[in-house]
């Protein structure tokens, strides 16, 4: 079976254009990968950061949807333990009335911020510093799909629009933890091999071994996500990742700012200890050619057991942003 692509969108805000920016040219980005032949879209969930504009992926998922035709459309994640069951429930039940067959549910178990933030994001729920995401969950699961029993104090709470389910859910992780709970729930998984240090190759085995079929899923069901960062020639392409570059080296030293250009960059008299981190880091990234990126990718793919790989892309550029995802589609043979 050919290699799916989908996207992965953080709406990057840079040092040239506000937040507001970065959420239309999301939208803007999905109308184009949506002629493309990709198969999904997912919009992340962060707060308090400088560089990444989504906070409300249920907002973001109905305007891209509206504005596109055949991609699904999803979360990448919800972050579950920041919102209660219920309305994550009334949220995608909402959004697959609208768009039926086109959304997906992706959940996290991160809070997607920093401590303080996460204490403001929760300090109003009843117990919100525990730990009770496996419970969030099978609540979600209930609410979405009226499945309470009958002597539950829930079975009386109907999750509006009660005439659809929750479109098909999916486990976000980096460890094996989410490996571990996606099989053992029946569920779909997504590992995040763009910033996990725990291996994707152990964690895609232990999710195909560990998989127990379910009302949802008769088999896994995984995808892999990636940074690329696609050129017409290597040199370009190394040249532009720079902004990526830079990006990896701020989150390992706490600092949290907009996307910088290459050409900021040059002029910032980066260190020779900054230089190594870059180079530790760029495994992180598939950075080249099409036919650079497409090898590298294949291989990662096969290594991992994997079907589908959903690609982000921290490029400072907006229309090179686009049309890295135009040099992978044309690479990897997409249907547009």
């Amino acid at each position: 079976m050919p290699l799916r692509l989908s996207v992965l969108d953080l709406s990057p805000v840079t040092s040239a254009s506000p937040p507001s920016e970065a959420l239309r040219r999301s939208i803007d980005l999905a109308a184009h990968v949506d002629t493309l032949g990709y198969t999904r879209y997912w919009l992340a969930e962060h707060h308090n950061l400088a560089n990444v504009a989504t906070t409300s992926p249920p907002i973001m998922i109905g305007q891209v949807a509206a504005a596109t035709k055949r991609i699904r459309v999803g979360s990448g994640g919800v972050m579950l333990p920041n919102h209660a069951p219920l309305t994550v429930a009334e949220h995608f039940r909402t959004l697959e009335a609208l768009f039926p067959g086109r959304i997906d549910l992706g959940i996290g178990r991160a809070p997607g911020t920093d401590q303080l933030t996460m204490a403001a994001l929760r300090r109003r729920m009843e117990g919100a510093e525990q730990d009770d995401f496996v419970e969030r969950l099978h609540e979600l699961i209930a609410f979405g799909t009226d499945s309470f029993p009958d002597n539950h104090p829930f079975a009386r709470v109907e999750a509006m629009p009660t005439d659809v389910t929750l479109p098909p859910i999916t486990i976000l992780g980096s460890s094996n933890y989410g490996a571990h709970l996606a099989a053992a729930m029946g569920l779909g998984y997504a590992f995040a091999h763009h910033f996990a240090s725990y291996p994707a190759e152990e964690a895609m085995r232990i999710y195909r071994e560990k998989f127990q079929a379910s009302v949802w899923l008769d088999k896994p069901m995984a995808m892999l996500g990636v940074s690329a960062i696609c050129a017409p020639t290597d040199e370009e392409a190394n040249r532009i990742a720079s902004t990526a570059d830079l990006a990896w080296l701020r989150i390992m030293r706490g600092i949290r700012a907009p996307l910088s250009s290459p050409e900021e960059i040059d002029a910032m008299g980066l260190t020779e200890a900054d230089h190594a981190q870059i180079r530790a880091n760029r495994s992180r990234h598939s950075v080249g050619s099409p036919e650079t990126v497409k090898a590298e990718l294949e291989a990662l793919a096969a290594a991992c057991g994997v079907e589908e790989l959903i690609v982000t892309s921290n490029i400072f550029d907006h229309d090179l942003r686009k049309r890295s995802y135009t040099l992978l589609a044309d690479a990897f043979g997409l249907a547009a």
